[in-house]
């Protein structure tokens, strides 16, 4: 029963963009630690899905925690702009 619970939050919008930002926070914290074009391209791509992720969590209906996620996927943006 445990999967089908997995399975069920998994589908959420919200809970795959705060899964795809908790990513991109790694992404990012791998290339400012090893600043390299690969690190830093890597990031650059967990942005691109995390955006993704964010503009569908907005539909799903919830501003409180669609305002958070998007917070957090700007701040995120703005640490990987300070690698480039």
């Amino acid at each position: 029963m445990k999967n089908q619970g997995n399975s069920m939050q998994s589908q959420n919008p919200l809970s795959q963009a705060q899964q795809s930002l908790d990513h991109l926070h790694n992404a990012v914290a791998m290339a400012q630690s090893k600043p390299n074009d690969q690190m830093i391209q890597q990031a650059q791509n967990s942005l691109e899905k995390a955006s993704r992720s964010v503009d569908q969590a907005q539909s799903a209906g919830n501003p409180n925690a669609s305002q958070l996620v998007q917070s957090e996927l700007q701040e995120e943006k703005e640490n990987l702009q300070s690698l480039q």
